[in-house]
């Protein structure tokens, strides 16, 4: 199971949200560069790297610390954050992310959707299910849409997409652990690559989302808190 080290940049600073809610939000460290690197010294082999400024709206911001951590890390980077358009994920493929993570237009535009896998393939896009209660998030968690995460994810399996992001809102940054139950129902309803996100605090956490053979758990505030430590994850596993 691959283990993503999260990277949240908000105003050029690595930051953390609890439940997305950016007036829960705590700064970790003022150069996200530097932040990336370090997971690198540590043994990382993927960052997931978020333009929280990008996700509500202001694209430009983060612009220049997410090329510089692209640049600099020898380790694939996947990057998300409004990513809209066709022109931004051209640009953030150019920049040299190895993945796009699209989340609202999943929801708003699956022809686009549909689109950019057909220009980039499945490999390189990725999608991001947050969801509160079932019910799927888009535009920065702030839209609570009608339609269930299960059964957009199984639309989402019909036209291509082949590796979906699931958060669970309630336990993002909470540290009290993730939803395995949803993880569990993900498994055995589709045939997706499955990333665990949201509120993994313990080594036992990581050893039970392996155990539902995921195929990655991204990681954030119990590193950030020194809860955990990557080294202890890895080795775990």
């Amino acid at each position: 199971m691959l283990i993503l080290p999260a990277i949240d940049i908000k105003d050029n600073k690595c930051v953390m949200l609890s439940q997305g809610k950016f007036n829960h939000m705590k700064v970790y460290y003022s150069n996200p560069i530097e932040v990336a690197l370090k997971w690198q010294e540590e043994g990382a082999n993927y960052l997931h790297l978020v333009d929280l400024n990008g996700s509500i709206g202001d694209n430009l911001i983060n612009k220049k610390s997410i090329e510089r951590i692209i640049k600099e890390v020898n380790i694939p980077v996947q990057v998300g954050g409004g990513i809209r358009d066709e022109k931004k994920v051209e640009e953030i493929l150019k920049l040299g992310a190895s993945r796009v993570i699209i989340g609202t237009v999943a929801v708003e535009n699956m022809e686009l959707l549909q689109k950019l896998i057909g220009i980039y393939g499945n490999e390189k896009i990725v999608v991001s299910i947050d969801a509160k209660d079932g019910r799927v998030a888009t535009r920065g968690w702030k839209t609570i849409n009608e339609i269930n995460s299960m059964d957009l994810c199984k639309i989402l399996e019909e036209i291509g997409v082949s590796t979906v992001i699931y958060t669970d809102i309630s336990k993002d940054g909470m540290l009290t652990g993730p939803n395995f139950n949803i993880y569990r129902k993900l498994k055995e309803n589709t045939n997706l690559n499955i990333i665990a996100s949201g509120g993994i605090s313990s080594l036992e956490d990581v050893k039970l989302l392996k155990k539902l053979d995921l195929y990655g758990a991204i990681i954030g505030r119990a590193f950030y808190e020194n809860i955990l430590s990557y080294k202890e994850v890895i080795e775990c596993l």
